[in-house]
């Protein structure tokens, strides 16, 4: 894997890579996306499922959806899809979660081809999939529009693409950093940077760019600890 992809930030990998092991710890750094996972699956489940005709009620109602997780970190939300029957692959440029989802995975029993790559190797090669997971990563990378315009070329004509960042604004500063990182200490310091959060309007345009259109979105209240 050619970790020169210009998205990709050295600093981002290195702190991530100092975390990987907690990945599966409900009450280690990642607890958020835990808390986070079971709201954003029955919204993403919902979604996909009218999209693509999907049985609601068959026990694997993704079967045959090609999905791709764009920073698959441990594997959280890449084994909910796996375990919805999609035929998941799940990407990440830090070696390290790699290893972990790869081990967890297999201790779960779940298929899931995970890779050291980054979105724009894989684009490169001209892959594209029924889905792109894209959450939380714009927020990390040094060079979003390139690394948009990959994740937008993955998606297969007629796909989707479910997107999710922080928003640029003061209350997400607020909590998100001070309030978080600082004062509550729920997250490691260094775990976000507000210049590089995203508002709404700037991913939709960077969604048009890449020929896509936004077709939905929702707001999600930041999870308590407790």
């Amino acid at each position: 894997m050619d970790n020169r992809a210009p998205s990709v930030d050295p600093e981002e990998v290195a702190y991530y890579s100092r975390l990987a092991h907690t990945w599966w710890d409900a009450a280690g750094p990642f607890w958020p996306l835990h808390r986070l996972n079971a709201v954003r699956v029955s919204w993403l489940r919902r979604h996909f499922l009218h999209h693509f005709g999907s049985d609601a009620l068959g026990p694997l109602p993704l079967a045959g959806v090609a999905m791709l997780d764009i920073g698959c970190g441990g594997g959280i939300l890449s084994e909910s899809m796996a375990r919805l029957g999609a035929a998941v692959t799940g990407i990440d440029v830090v070696e390290k979660n790699i290893r972990v989802a790869t081990l967890h995975a297999a201790e779960q029993g779940l298929t899931i081809d995970y890779r050291v790559e980054s979105a724009e190797g894989l684009a490169e090669e001209g892959l594209q999939f029924d889905v792109v997971l894209n959450m939380e990563v714009v927020e990390h990378v040094a060079d979003l529009p390139g690394f948009m315009d990959a994740c937008c070329a993955l998606v297969r004509p007629g796909g989707l693409m479910a997107v999710a960042t922080l928003n640029r604004t003061f209350v997400s500063w607020l909590f998100a950093i001070v309030g978080a990182e600082y004062v509550l200490r729920w997250l490691p310091r260094g775990t976000h940077r507000w210049r590089r959060f995203v508002t709404p309007a700037e991913t939709e345009q960077l969604l048009i760019a890449g020929g896509l259109a936004v077709l939905d979105s929702s707001r999600v209240r930041a999870p308590r600890r407790g």
